[in-house]
């Protein structure tokens, strides 16, 4: 018998100020049995990080099509693509086809550098890309917030992000290997 995901609720109030998105959300997350803790609040970090209306969670582990994140247009369109860790090159490349936007959010320092600086060449090309490293420390400090019922506070402003909980914030900046260019 395959082991369930477990199903955590997260109540998110979100203050973008470098977006003036002004949002509370109430979230369901599906936790993947081999996905931890820390991954799974990185999802939501990057689901934070780009909220609105529209973004949702995909299946992401339980679906190969599918990224951790994404947001469709009312004509079905896949707008935004956001995947976890250190994705191959060939999917990164069909999901810049797919999709307007695609970012890329990785973890695990050392495994994530070598990643990036074997794809580093390939990907580059990609207008649509957008890459961010998270530091090994915020990832753990945001890990061990995770409850089965959340209620976090999170603010970004000049592209640094607090993430509180109520008795600990967390202070994290993203850091860029690629950026989108813009058009």
């Amino acid at each position: 018998m395959a082991i369930k995901s477990t199903i955590f609720k997260a109540d998110i109030q979100i203050t973008d100020m470098d977006r003036h998105y002004y949002e509370e959300h109430q979230l369901t997350i599906a936790r993947h049995p081999s996905e931890n803790d820390e991954r799974m609040m990185v999802r939501l970090l990057a689901f934070a990080l780009h909220a609105n209306e529209g973004l949702q969670f995909c299946k992401g582990l339980s679906a190969e099509n599918e990224p951790d994140i994404w947001q469709k247009s009312l004509s079905d369109e896949i707008e935004v693509w956001i995947d976890l860790g250190q994705p191959d090159e060939k999917r990164i490349r069909k999901a810049c086809g797919r999709s307007r936007k695609v970012m890329v959010y990785t973890y695990q320092q050392s495994s994530a550098r070598a990643w990036w600086e074997q794809n580093k060449s390939k990907l580059e090309r990609f207008n649509n890309l957008s890459i961010f490293n998270l530091a090994d420390e915020s990832v753990k400090a945001i890990g061990q917030m995770a409850e089965r019922s959340m209620r976090l506070q999170c603010t970004i402003e000049d592209a640094q992000l607090w993430f509180s909980d109520g008795d600990s914030a967390i202070e994290i900046t993203p850091e860029v290997w690629k950026s989108a260019k813009q058009g």
